[in-house]
């Protein structure tokens, strides 16, 4: 199984639009989102492209009924608080935003976090947790719009960059 990871997007539709196909063409089959959508169209890509989001809110989701409410108009779009815990695939997920939330506990009882905030990718390992970043999806700070594809059977993540 190969799950999307997406971060950040703030709003800009055009990279989210080409993110979320890139993924798909990727052969995801299902997106994470760790914050940070700003306003509700920015989940109009996911919907459009009929791919199941899993996300928590970010510090810049001004709106969070707004998203709510948007979310449930899409098959399978699930916000929740940040962090959020659940299990796919026999794999204990944990997305968080700012990775400053959760204790060094919270990361060792998962097997994958999936963060967002700094808007840098990144991917290191704590004991038997992989933690990832996918970077800034919107490409506003560091001028690269980037979103992840992680294989739950290699455990092997890849960086889509536009």
């Amino acid at each position: 199984m190969r799950i999307g990871l997406i971060a950040d997007t703030h709003d800009r539709l055009p990279a989210i639009d080409e993110l979320v196909k890139r993924l798909v063409a990727g052969g995801a089959s299902l997106v994470m989102h760790a914050g940070d959508y700003c306003s509700p169209f920015a989940l109009a890509p996911f919907h459009d492209a009929n791919i199941p989001l899993l996300g928590v809110f970010g510090r810049n989701d001004g709106d969070p009924a707004g998203l709510s409410a948007y979310a449930a108009q899409g098959m399978g779009t699930e916000l929740y608080e940040s962090p959020h815990s659940f299990e796919v695939a026999g794999h204990q997920f944990l997305i968080v935003h700012d990775l400053g939330e959760i204790n060094q506990r919270s990361i060792e009882q998962h097997h994958f976090v999936i963060h967002g905030c700094s808007h840098q990718a990144e991917m290191k390992t704590r004991g038997n947790t992989l933690l990832v970043n996918p970077g800034e999806a919107c490409g506003w700070l560091h001028g690269s719009c980037t979103a992840a594809l992680l294989d739950l059977e290699t455990k092997g993540v890849e960086i889509i960059k536009l």
